[in-house]
């Protein structure tokens, strides 16, 4: 394996991971304090382009990498708008 594929597994390994543990955080405190909708829609949005602008469109690493961390993005910033509606509405 070449040094350039193994240094292309580091972040689709730690992207999604750290996108994770966010996502935990926010579920297992049931709460948006201190987490921005609109920054976790801006990394989604530039994942998405990063997937677009290396053109590996069939590997695995820009996929889990790039493409899931986006997926993951999206679901936090789902969580956000709803703990945030839901806390305005109690």
């Amino acid at each position: 394996m070449r040094l350039v594929d193994v240094v292309g597994i580091v972040p689709s390994l730690i992207f999604p991971a750290a996108t994770a543990t966010q996502l935990l955080a926010l579920v297992r405190s049931r709460s948006a304090a201190g987490a921005s909708a609109v920054t976790w829609s801006l990394f989604a949005v530039a994942n998405i382009c990063l997937y677009v602008y290396t053109e590996k469109y069939g590997e695995w690493q820009s996929i889990v990498g790039l493409l899931g961390s986006a997926a993951a993005d999206l679901a936090i910033v789902g969580l956000i708008l709803r703990y945030r509606a839901a806390s305005q509405a109690s």
